[in-house]
């Protein structure tokens, strides 16, 4: 049986690559098409792995070991299965919950594929219609049999019909997925990648744009959430022609994530298209600066690759247009007069060359703690997604003064301009306000090194901007364009809902006014334990052996930061759920200039801890910057759709090696 073949793979190597995807399902008669097979067994690495693998399973190789095969090989292959998308625990995905589990080993050369993958649980919703994402445990073709009467009672929709329901003139909008219709008319406000960019897909179907935002196969949240948006079924000849549209494109077409970097076999990684990996736990602080291969990668899109006579003719754009009198925006050679051109070689050689150590976080770092309250959106961090380096460069103030900015106070006074935008050649974009970026104690910098080596490719090579205090995506990779402006930069990384932070209680988007409610820009205060070690006997027990109430003692250390350059004073742990509190001992980076605490701080402390009745003790930890703000005890109130900005207190358990 197909299912049964795909779990024994799917049991060998689920997590290998960190990702899964849902499957599509058609009509039962479709099952015999060799297009359904080759679902089954869907590679997206690239168009050849695809074909050949579909090819092997069709010629009688078990989809077991096709699928194992291809996976151990190193390749990113996807496993499409029925089932393959499933619940754990409260809701995460197991390749989450694996993500999240703490790994105790201390070798360095760990990979995902070797951690512990639990035990699956399956879960239905109430059965309404027959979707992608149906988590099964029967037979996929059992599967079809079953539900085929349901699906048969939806209206049958042509592309053209489709095509016409595309948002315009007050229509709805329509797309279409695997052979279902779904009217996403009230989603696209809640898009976590911003309307714009589902707006490309409207009234048509969404499987070419889903092979290049793959962050869709990352979790099965997308496909559950269409679960809701179903209206009826694509008529099946349109739906082959998309599957042909897509053997066109797998076959002839070149792959964009064919030219990723290689990366560390230790970091945990969440989806590998795009790439997003955190630093394990266990190695976040074994080095003050993080060592590139370990620093977290977030991206949204395939790292561009650029030739050799493509760097040789790189050149960063400062675009002063819209500090020109008069109110019209320019255009063509008028606009050029405004902008100056930088080569590589032009920053290396004629500017001063500035450092500055700073830490990177993403702002979803800790949405898995969210998610055991609330599910939200977006990959489940666990606390790794937080990295620290020296980066070198050339001060951002300092291109704007050569380029003609004298006094960026009358720009904004006479010209409006209140924000420095970035672009990047991913074409993402995102903006800080000017006041920043031109302030002489501020350190932002256009960096071309990362811990004294030539910036690497995940990390934006050739060039890329650091703001420091400020949340990670506004440290733009792959810079190549900054300009001022009157406005915010355009996108859903400014303006959309991908990183603005909802009210508790607000779930959906379509009950706020998004665009008027600010991005992360500075963020708040955190920390995170990453060491535990038990450091004496018990009082009152047999040595080694351990009972519910003893006190042990416990040495335990980590990390702490604070957005906007806020010195940490204080990091205060817990062994007792916060009866009793212990100072921890401020060590790497607590001597940093005031105001300007732009990395994290380490401590250590060795904290007295009640030992639970399930012989554990749980330690958490809350620090407290120059502001004087300290971390929330719960998340509950600070949780939000989105899942950023996850800061309260830090807990992590330890199970005692011997209990009573």
């Amino acid at each position: 049986m197909i299912r049964n073949s795909l779990s024994q793979a799917v049991g060998k190597a689920t997590c290998a690559g960190g990702t899964m995807t849902p499957i599509r399902h058609h009509q039962s008669s479709l099952m015999k098409n060799p297009l359904i097979r080759r679902r089954l067994v869907q590679s997206f690495s690239t168009a050849s792995s695809a074909s050949t693998l579909a090819n092997e399973v069709a010629d009688g190789e078990t989809t077991s070991d096709a699928v194992s095969r291809k996976i151990l090989s190193g390749l990113a292959v996807v496993v499409a299965a029925v089932g393959a998308t499933t619940f754990y625990g409260n809701n995460t995905t197991v390749c989450e919950q694996a993500a999240n589990d703490d790994d105790e080993t201390n070798d360095e050369t760990a990979t995902t594929a070797t951690r512990k993958v639990p035990k699956t649980t399956m879960e239905y919703l109430n059965f309404e219609v027959w979707t992608p994402a149906i988590v099964a445990r029967e037979d996929l073709t059992e599967l079809v049999d079953e539900h085929d009467d349901e699906m048969e009672g939806y209206p049958v929709y042509t592309s053209k019909q489709v095509a016409e329901n595309d948002g315009t003139d007050g229509k709805p909008i329509w797309m279409s997925y695997g052979g279902v219709v779904y009217d996403v008319t009230n989603f696209i406000s809640n898009h976590p990648g911003g309307t714009e960019k589902i707006m490309m897909a409207a009234g048509s179907s969404i499987e070419p744009f889903w092979h290049t935002y793959r962050q869709h196969f990352a979790s099965d949240l997308p496909i559950r959430l269409m679960e809701h948006m179903v209206i009826g079924r694509l008529v099946e000849k349109d739906q082959v022609l998309v599957d042909a549209q897509m053997e066109a494109i797998y076959e002839t077409s070149d792959d964009p994530f064919d030219h990723e970097p290689v990366r560390h076999k230790a970091l945990r990684v969440h989806s590998e298209h795009s790439m997003n990996a955190e630093t394990p736990a266990h190695l976040l602080t074994n080095h003050y600066l993080t060592p590139n291969s370990l620093f977290y990668i977030r991206h949204h899109h395939p790292v561009p690759f650029l030739t050799t006579e493509q760097v040789q003719n790189f050149a960063l754009e400062i675009d002063l247009s819209s500090f020109a009198p008069g109110e019209e925006e320019l255009f063509g050679k008028e606009k050029q007069k405004y902008i100056k051109k930088y080569t590589l070689e032009d920053l290396k050689t004629k500017f001063p060359q500035t450092h500055v150590v700073a830490t990177l976080q993403c702002s979803g770092n800790r949405r898995a703690d969210f998610n055991q309250f609330q599910r939200t959106s977006g990959t489940g961090w666990g606390q790794g997604a937080i990295s620290n380096a020296k980066w070198t460069g050339v001060r951002l103030s300092d291109l704007f003064k050569d380029a003609g900015l004298d006094d960026p106070m009358q720009a904004e006074k006479e010209h409006g301009v209140r924000h420095v935008r970035m672009h990047a050649l991913d074409d993402m974009s995102a903006s800080v306000g000017i006041e920043k970026v031109m302030n002489p104690y501020g350190d932002c910098i256009i960096a071309y090194e990362m811990n004294d080596q030539l910036l690497p490719r995940d990390h934006g090579y050739p060039l890329r901007v650091i703001i420091p205090g400020y949340a990670g995506i506004r440290n733009v990779k792959w810079v190549n364009r900054i300009e001022l402006s009157k406005e915010e930069a355009e996108g859903p990384w400014q303006r959309g809902l991908n990183y603005k932070i909802l009210p508790p209680s607000i779930t959906d988007a379509n009950e706020v006014d998004i665009e008027a409610m600010p991005s992360v820009m500075e963020p708040s205060l955190f920390s995170g334990i990453t060491n535990l070690r038990l450091e004496d006997e018990s009082e009152g027990s047999t040595a080694g052996e351990y009972q519910p109430g003893d006190k042990v003692t416990m040495t335990v250390s980590g990390w702490a930061w604070a957005g906007g350059g806020r010195n940490i004073v204080r990091v205060d742990v817990t062994g007792d759920n916060g009866l009793t509190w212990t100072s921890a001992e401020l060590k790497e980076g607590k001597g940093q200039r005031f105001g300007k605490a732009w990395a994290w701080t380490f401590w250590e402390a060795q904290v007295p801890a009640v030992v639970l009745k399930d012989g554990t003790v749980d330690l958490a930890s809350k620090a407290i910057d120059n502001a004087f703000n300290v971390q929330p005890e719960s998340s509950d109130h600070v949780w939000n759709v989105r899942g950023l900005g996850n800061n309260s207190w830090f807990r992590r358990s330890l199970k005692l090696p011997t209990f009573v």
